[in-house]
C-alpha cells in the first residue's frame, strides 16, 4: 500500500511517502521521501508557538514539500492535460489563498501519482495548523480522487518508537502485547496501555504542565532560547560552581498512581533562580539549575513508567515525543530497562519531533479507517488517544 502523508499539527511542515508491503501486522516500510520544514527559527524571537504565524508558515511550505517529496518517490511528472481550474479545490481551499495559489501553479498540472491513499493528522494539535494540513489533504484526495485516513498525532507517536531499521530494510516488528508508551512532548505527557493496535488506555498524564513545557518554561527563567529542551540538555553538562548546592522537588514520585505534575518543579526552579541571582552570576546558575532540573524531570518519568510497566506486565516499554530526544532521559531509560530485563524501544532521534513519516506508518495500521468524503474531516485540538 502507497501513501503520501501529511502532518501540520504544530510549527513543523512534513510530508512522507511510503510503501508498506507483507503482514497487516509485521509490515516492511520502504520510505520512498520523507521531508520536514521547521519553523524554530521563526518561533524563537516569540519565546514560543504562535498558531496563527504557524498556520500562515504550512500553507508557504507545503507545496514545495510535496513537490520534492514526489520527486524523491518518482511520482512527479506532469499531465498531458494539465487541470485549469477545480472549482471544488478552490472552495476547499478557500480560507487558504496562498495554499491555493501554489496549489494550482505547481499541483494541477501534475499527473495523478501513483499511490493509494492520502494520510493527514487531525489532532492534537494547534486547530489553525492542524487546518491548513486537513484542507490541503482534501483538496489532493478530490483532485486525484484517493482515500484519505485520519490519524492521531499520538499514535503516530506510538509508531516512531515501532519503527526499526536494520540493513536498510525498516519495518514493524512482530510485537507481543501489552506494551506501555510513554509518549512526553511540549504538549503532552501521557503513559497509554496498548492492549493492541488501536486499543489504547490512558493510565498516566500530566495534571498540568507537559513535561517539555516544564522545560522551555524554566529555560526561559534561566534566559535561554526556545525551545527549552536542547538549552536545559547543553547547560546541564556545562560545568558547575561547586559553591551552588541546590535540591528540587520530585513532584508525585511516590503518588499511588501514574500521573505527572510538573508545575511545582518549574515553579520550584522559579524560587531558586531569584533567591540565587542575590549571590551569584546567571552564568553561575544557569548549569546547576538545569542539571538539576533535568535531573528531577527524568527520575520522575522513568520511575513512574516503570512502576506502571511492572503494575500491568507489559511485554515492551515505547518511549516517543519530542522530550524523547533527551540524552539523559534515553540512558536513564536503557539502564533501567535492561536492568529489569524489559524489552525498551525509544524514538530514533530523526523521528522523535513532529514529522509524516510516523503519520503514514500509522496510516497502515489504520486503512480501515480510510474515507472516501474528506469534508468529514474535522480538525480536533484536545483530540484523545481512547
Amino acid at each position: 500500500m502507497r501513501i503520501l502523508a501529511i502532518e501540520t499539527s504544530c510549527d513543523e511542515t512534513s510530508v512522507a511517502v511510503i510503501y508498506a508491503t507483507g503482514s497487516s501486522t509485521e509490515p516492511d516500510i520502504s520510505i520512498r521521501a520523507h521531508n520536514t520544514s521547521s519553523q524554530i527559527k521563526i518561533h524563537q524571537k516569540f519565546g514560543g508557538v504562535v498558531p496563527n504565524l504557524a498556520s500562515r508558515e504550512h500553507q508557504k511550505n507545503l507545496v514545495p514539500i510535496l513537490i520534492q517529496s514526489l520527486k524523491e518517490a518518482r511520482m512527479h511528472a506532469r499531465s498531458k492535460r494539465a487541470i485549469a481550474t477545480h472549482k471544488t479545490v478552490e472552495q476547499i481551499l478557500v480560507r487558504e489563498q496562498e495554499l491555493l495559489s501554489q496549489t494550482k501553479k505547481y499541483v494541477f498540472p501534475l499527473r495523478k501519482p501513483d499511490i493509494d491513499a492520502i494520510a493527514v493528522t487531525v489532532g492534537p494539535g494547534l486547530e489553525p495548523a492542524l487546518w491548513v494540513g486537513i484542507n490541503f489533504a482534501h483538496a489532493l484526495s478530490t483532485l486525484w480522487n484517493l482515500p484519505i485516513i485520519p490519524v492521531n498525532h499520538m499514535e503516530g507517536h506510538i509508531f516512531s518508537a515501532l519503527l526499526e531499521t536494520k540493513k536498510r530494510r525498516s519495518f514493524v516488528p512482530k510485537n507481543t502485547f501489552p506494551m506501555l508508551a510513554l509518549l512526553v512532548s511540549g504538549g503532552h505527557t501521557e503513559l497509554i496501555l496498548i492492549k493492541q493496535y488501536g486499543s489504547y488506555t490512558i493510565v498516566g498524564e500530566t495534571l498540568d504542565d507537559a513535561a517539555g513545557e516544564a522545560f522551555d518554561k524554566t529555560a526561559r527563567l534561566l534566559e535561554l532560547r526556545y525551545p527549552g529542551g536542547p538549552e536545559i540538555a547543553a547547560y546541564s553538562e556545562k560545568k558547575q560552581n561547586k559553591r551552588i548546592h541546590i535540591s528540587l522537588p520530585r513532584p508525585m514520585l511516590y503518588s499511588k498512581d501514574f500521573n505527572f505534575s510538573f508545575s511545582g518543579l518549574k515553579t520550584a526552579a522559579l524560587y531558586a533562580v531569584r533567591d540565587l541571582k542575590k549571590k551569584y552570576s546567571m552564568k553561575d546558575i544557569q548549569p546547576v539549575i538545569a542539571k538539576e532540573f533535568q535531573d528531577a524531570a527524568v527520575e520522575v518519568l522513568v520511575s513512574k513508567t516503570m512502576h506502571a510497566a511492572r503494575h500491568y506486565n507489559v511485554k515492551k516499554i515505547l518511549i516517543g515525543g519530542g522530550v524523547s530526544a533527551n540524552r539523559a532521559l534515553r540512558d536513564t531509560f536503557k539502564k533501567k530497562a535492561e536492568k529489569e530485563n524489559m524489552l525498551l524501544a525509544i524514538s530514533p532521534l530523526s523521528l522523535t519531533g513532529d514529522n509524516a513519516l510516523m503519520i503514514a506508518i500509522a496510516a497502515f495500521f489504520n486503512k480501515k479507517n480510510a474515507k472516501k468524503d474528506a469534508s468529514l474531516l474535522k480538525a480536533h485540538g484536545q483530540l484523545r488517544i481512547t
